[in-house]
Parts: C-alpha cells; sequence; structure tokens
C-alpha cells in the first residue's frame, strides 16, 4: 500500500489513490457522515452548468462529481492522474469521456471549456499556482472556476472538535471501511495544511481569476470557492 507524503509527489499521491479506488466513493460518504453528497450538489449548482456547455471536471476520480454536469445537458470531461481510478470509473460509467491529466500540464488547448471545476483534489496538487494558472488558461474569456476543498471551520470551539476528529477519530474509522488506511491518515495531515478561505482566495487572484468569492459548507469544513476569467 502507498501514502503520499506532504511533499506530494505526483507518483506517490497517484499510486496512493490507485490504491483505495474501488471503495473510495463508498469510504468518503462514511467518513464525512454522508455531508459528501450534499457537498457535490452545491459544486453542481454553484457550477450551473447549462445545455450546450463544456466543463472540465479535474480529480474526477471515478467520475461520481461529473454525472450531474452530464445530467444538465452539458458537455463534461472527467480528468484524473490516478489511472486506478479512471479504470473503476470506466467500470462503473462507460458512458464517460474519462481522460488521464495532471493539473499542472492540462492535455486540453487554451480556451477549451465554459467552466472548470476540481473538487477534493486540488489540496493533493503539488504546485498549487500552476494548477490554478493552467485552469485558467484553458477556461474561456468570461468563463468561471469552482473549486470544493476542505477548508477551516469558522466557530472556533467546532474548529477544535473537527481537528480532533481528523487526528483521532478519522484513521480508526478508515481502517474499517478503506482498503489503504495509511492513505486517509495523509488525507488528514494534508487537510491541516491547506490554506484557510483567505488563502487559497488569494492563491487563485494571484494565478489571475477575478471576482474571487467563497462560501463556507458545514460551517467551514469545506468551501466553495469561485473565481472568473476575464
Amino acid at each position: 500500500m502507498t501514502r503520499a507524503s506532504l511533499d506530494k509527489q505526483p507518483h506517490e499521491v497517484a499510486a496512493m489513490f490507485d490504491d483505495v479506488a474501488a471503495k473510495y466513493d463508498r469510504t468518503n460518504d462514511v467518513l464525512s457522515l454522508g455531508q459528501a453528497r450534499a457537498w457535490r450538489r452545491a459544486v453542481a449548482e454553484a457550477v450551473g452548468a447549462e445545455r450546450g456547455d463544456t466543463i472540465l471536471d479535474l480529480g474526477a476520480g471515478t467520475g461520481t462529481s461529473s454525472l450531474p454536469f452530464l445530467e444538465s445537458g452539458a458537455r463534461v470531461v472527467p480528468c484524473d492522474f490516478s489511472v486506478g481510478m479512471l479504470s473503476e470509473g470506466k467500470r462503473r460509467h462507460p458512458e464517460l469521456p474519462l481522460t488521464a491529466g495532471d493539473a499542472t500540464r492540462l492535455p486540453f488547448a487554451d480556451a477549451s471549456f465554459d467552466a472548470v471545476t476540481i473538487s477534493f483534489a486540488l489540496r493533493n496538487v503539488q504546485d498549487t499556482g500552476a494548477a490554478l494558472s493552467e485552469m485558467q488558461r484553458v477556461t474561456k474569456p468570461g468563463g468561471k472556476i469552482v473549486i470544493c476543498e476542505f477548508s477551516t471551520p469558522t466557530w472556533t470551539p467546532f474548529r477544535t472538535v473537527y481537528t480532533e476528529y481528523l487526528m483521532r477519530a478519522l484513521p480508526p474509522v478508515a481502517t474499517a471501511v478503506s482498503s489503504n488506511p495509511d492513505a486517509y491518515v495523509y488525507l488528514a495531515e494534508s487537510i491541516r495544511a491547506w490554506p484557510d478561505q483567505p488563502g487559497l482566495a488569494t492563491l487563485l487572484q494571484e494565478a489571475g481569476w477575478s471576482k474571487v468569492a467563497w462560501r463556507n459548507l458545514t460551517g467551514g469544513i469545506v468551501a466553495l470557492h469561485r473565481g472568473f476569467k476575464a
């Protein structure tokens, strides 16, 4: 079994997700106490895909996050750099055009997409700034980015409880339901090391995105960031 380190070497991160692909969606539902599905709905609403739009869903894994865009009548391109996740996704959703790609070197032409979205995967990219710049490159002028990522709870007492859950409760729960519990120890550590809401907003602005804003979900456990390409 593989566990990535916080320097996020791409081959380590990809191998780690290859290991957990088969049980990934179920494990996320358990560890998020059922909130993962609500977060996916919030992403779909924020993207607001319409019939005829072309959406890039980065870090799409098995393609579960891409289904709402397909159902809206948009053309969606699920992209991930874990071959194991893509293989599992192709088995479950053969109708999706699952594509292998690195967020820092996307295999798409400039201005290809009306919107780009990435959920719970930007945190695993080695160079966040490079990824945000690449996402802007492949977005059409006037298009948007929507990022759904773990963040910092806004209420201090709850933040303390949440941190205790991450570091103490999450590993034993992951041991019971995941094929690679060590991967979820990395997940807990990477969440603690990730920028808070204003920090990620600053990274978006530095990459050239405009009208950057965010909305907290579940008390700030997760935040939806949004930006537009001028």
